[in-house]
C-alpha cells in the first residue's frame, strides 16, 4: 500500500491499518532516523548499516564454539547478528533496540552479519 498523503490520509490510514503493520512502520521510521538502510534490500556481500528491534537471542555451536545469534527486525525484514566465540553480551536481550554495520553474508535464504560493530539505541517509544 502506497504512503498516506495529506492529514486525512494518514489518520484513516491510522485507523484503516493493522497493529503489526503500524508497528513496522514505526520500526521502519526509527531505523530510518538512526541511519540505516532498510533490511529488506541487503543484499549479499554488501557492506551496511542495519537497525532495529531484537527479536531473539540464541546460543549456537559452531565447530565445537560457542556462538551468539541476535536476530533484528526493522519493520521490512530480519538480519542475524552472528557473534563468533560469545555466549553473552550485555545488553543485547529480546525487546532491545541496536544499530549494526559490517558485511551482509546470506546462507540458506538468511542475511546475517558475523561480528559485527554495533551500538544499543534507546527503545523507540509507542506511536501516539
Amino acid at each position: 500500500m502506497g504512503e498516506p498523503h495529506g492529514w486525512w490520509g494518514r489518520k484513516l490510514h491510522k485507523l484503516t491499518a493493522g497493529t503489526n503493520e503500524l508497528d513496522a512502520e514505526d520500526l521502519q521510521a526509527a531505523s530510518a532516523a538512526a541511519g540505516a538502510v532498510p533490511m529488506s534490500g541487503c543484499r549479499d556481500r554488501d557492506e551496511t548499516c542495519v537497525a532495529g528491534t531484537i527479536q531473539a537471542v540464541t546460543v549456537r555451536a559452531r565447530s565445537g564454539a560457542p556462538t551468539l545469534e541476535v536476530d533484528i527486525y526493522d519493520g521490512s525484514g530480519t538480519v542475524t547478528l552472528v557473534f563468533l566465540g560469545r555466549r553473552d553480551i550485555p545488553g543485547l536481550r529480546a525487546g532491545a533496540s541496536v544499530k549494526a554495520s559490517g558485511r551482509i553474508t546470506v546462507q540458506e535464504g538468511r542475511p546475517s552479519i558475523f561480528n559485527p560493530r554495533y551500538e544499543l539505541l534507546p527503545v523507540p517509544s509507542a506511536s501516539a
